[in-house]
């Protein structure tokens, strides 16, 4: 009687297996209305220009005029594209570039000018910025030109950095009185050590590409095209 039980239920368990493998061949797949594609249309947003080239999203920052300089449109679109090309299967590496004269001068100025201290700290003004570190796919960071404060901080939130010749960076907060907001402190320290991380957040200087090679912010350099 055991072993007839027994059979019978090793039977109803192989049915069930058999079923649940029917289901999952004969449903779709996916819902395509929940897939994610990276958006390349120039309408898509303001602040970033996107192109697909073979799996790789490349990112452009495109506030000529202002130096690419980060307002909240800009950490809005650059989210929302970093989120759609990390969901996009097509996709296999992302990267993020400005133009031959600027990476990325820095926060907005302008943005800034009216808020206080508490404002900026308490509302946590770049907060969002960060999420573009929480993407699965690999984030190349491509400087050209200047790299300075939340652009240098920006450009150290990318996997790792390939640096123009001509690249410059640097974290001038300190020569308006502050210190680096958008975890330029720490991942600058972590990059280059403790000695030339304070160095730079407290004299404001800038370095050139080959340096930040040398001291293990950028990974390799190139000749500007």
């Amino acid at each position: 009687k055991q072993w007839y039980q027994r059979r019978v239920a090793i039977t109803a368990g192989i049915v069930q297996q058999k079923e649940m493998i029917r289901n999952l061949l004969t449903k779709p797949v996916r819902n395509l209305s929940k897939v994610r594609f990276l958006n390349c249309e120039a309408s898509a947003y303001e602040t970033v220009l996107v192109e697909k080239r073979d799996k790789v999203a490349l990112i452009q920052l495109n506030r000529p005029k202002a130096l690419n300089s980060i307002n909240q449109q800009v950490i809005e679109d650059l989210n929302k594209a970093v989120l759609d090309a990390n969901a996009d299967n097509g996709i296999g590496a992302i990267v993020l570039t400005g133009s031959n004269r600027a990476f990325a001068a820095g926060a907005d100025i302008k943005m800034m000018e009216p808020l206080s201290f508490s404002d900026t700290y308490m509302g946590g003004l770049f907060n969002d910025l960060e999420n573009i570190t929480k993407a699965k796919k690999p984030i190349i960071a491509a400087v050209n030109g200047f790299a300075l404060g939340g652009g240098c901080e920006l450009a150290m939130m990318c996997d790792f950095i390939y640096a123009g010749e001509k690249a410059k960076f640097g974290q001038p907060e300190i020569t308006l009185g502050v210190l680096p907001g958008a975890g330029g402190t720490q991942r600058l320290t972590r990059s280059v050590g403790k000695s030339k991380a304070m160095e730079m957040c407290l004299t404001g200087n800038f370095i050139d590409a080959q340096e930040a090679k040398q001291i293990g912010l950028a990974a390799q350099v190139f000749p500007v095209d």
